[in-house]
Order: structure tokens, then sequence, then C-alpha cells
């Protein structure tokens, strides 16, 4: 516990770094930020017409813009897996290490990175979801929980995404991890409603983390009920976090050993 204000100011000196790195790696920053943007308005105005979701909805873009903020969330928290890899690769966990910076540091500070970052794009994202003609609805207490709901996923996948940078071999490896988590939000409610696919698809699109994530930000928005589905969320947040904080730091030790 002594050390703790240590710890702290280490992970805000690596945070600090790699919000720089960031910004010298612009090409990575505009991708991360407007992805999700055309996607969004690709979905829009290019399928949007094509798509039913029901009589509950005034239009699709009401039924689409929580998905699309989980997508902006998600491939960018995957990202963090690629800034790990490179770090490992080039040698600079080694200085660190010489300085007296333990893993923890090192991860957090990607990982918080990655949260300022993803809270960037987030917002952009929604700024131009309000511009196309999404409205929401939600109390206060509905956008706090919104939020809450975020955060919550932004870190989880982040750590998540920092244990597949240390596993991977190069960067280019770790690079295909954003490919998954671009992936994993269409097998869910965001784009379209579960009980429109196939039947045998029903089960995993019902029970995956992503579902109850959008769930929760497409009730809370357009303040709707939700049920339970928040708090299904966040365990279901919690429960990666858990899992990817003890399995990177069973990788990093295994690697810098």
């Amino acid at each position: 516990m002594s050390d703790a204000p240590g710890v702290l100011t280490r992970t805000t000196v690596m945070a600090g770094r790699s919000l720089l790195i960031s910004r010298r790696n612009t090409d990575a920053v505009i991708t991360s930020m407007m992805l999700p943007v055309l996607l969004m308005l690709v979905f829009v105005h290019f399928f949007g017409g094509a798509i039913d979701t029901g009589a509950a909805y005034d239009s699709y873009v009401m039924y689409v813009v929580p998905g699309v903020l989980f997508l902006c969330a998600g491939f960018g928290s995957a990202t963090t897996a690629v800034a790990v890899s490179e770090d490992m690769r080039g040698g600079i966990i080694d200085r660190f290490r010489s300085l007296d910076i333990g893993g923890s540091p090192i991860l957090a500070g990607h990982v918080v990175a990655s949260t300022v970052r993803n809270l960037v794009s987030t917002t952009l994202v929604f700024g131009v979801a309000l511009l196309i003609g999404f409205r929401p609805a939600a109390s206060p207490a509905g956008w706090f929980a919104v939020v809450a709901v975020l955060i919550a996923y932004i870190v989880a996948l982040s750590w998540i995404s920092a244990a597949v940078g240390l596993l991977a071999r190069t960067p280019e490896a770790a690079g295909g991890f954003t490919f998954f988590m671009s992936f994993l939000p269409y097998p869910s409610s965001a784009f379209v409603p579960v009980d429109t696919m196939p039947g045998w698809l029903h089960g995993f699109a019902d029970h995956q983390p992503v579902t109850p994530a959008i769930e929760s930000l497409r009730g809370l928005l357009l303040d709707r009920p939700v049920g339970n589905a928040p708090w299904t969320a966040l365990a279901w947040a919690a429960g990666i976090l858990l899992v990817a904080v003890a399995l990177s730091g069973v990788l990093f030790r295994i690697r810098t050993r």
C-alpha cells in the first residue's frame, strides 16, 4: 500500500507517453475515429431503409446508434494490442524495467490512454449521430449509466487487448485482434434484432457479452425499460477485466524474464 502513490505516478507517466505516441501516429488515430462514423453513415443511409426494426423505433438511426457506439469502443480498445506488442518488440520494456517501472504501470498506462482516446472518438460518433437524426431521451441517471457501461467495457476490452499484445509475437499479429473486436458486435442486437437472425445463432447472440451492453445503451438512451441488462453488462465487463488483468500479469512476467 505504501507504494501506491508511486504506482499511480508511474501509470500517469506511462499514459502520457502513450497519448504522445498516439498524437504522432495520426493515421491510426484518424482511422479509429472515422471508421465507426463511416460505418454508421453506411448503415443508416445505405441499408437503413431496408432494415425493419419494428414499430418501436421511428427510424433506423434510433436503433443503430447504440451499436455503433459500442463498435467504436471495441475497435478503439483493440488497438491497445498493437501498441503493447510494439513496446515488447522495440526493447523499450527493458529500459523501463531498468528505471524500476514494473509491468502494472506500463500496461495500465496503455489502458488509461486507450480509455481517453476512446472517449474522444465515442463523443465524435455521438455528435455525428445527433446531426443525422438521433434524438436521445435519457434521464440524468440514464446518462450516468450509459457512461458507466461504456467506460467499463472500454477498460475491460483495453486490458484484454493488452494481454493479446503480450501474447502476439508481432504487431501485425496483434492487429488481427482488431478484426475480431470489429466483428463481435455483428452477431448481436447491434444492427438488427436477434429474432431476425437464423435460429441456430440466437443462443450465441443473446448470451454473448456485447448484447446486454448494447441493449443497456439503447434502453437508457431512449429512456425505455432495460430490466437487468445493465447489471448483466457490468458483470460481463468485470469478469473480462479480472481475467485480463490476471492474464496480462502472467504474460508480462513470462515475456520479460
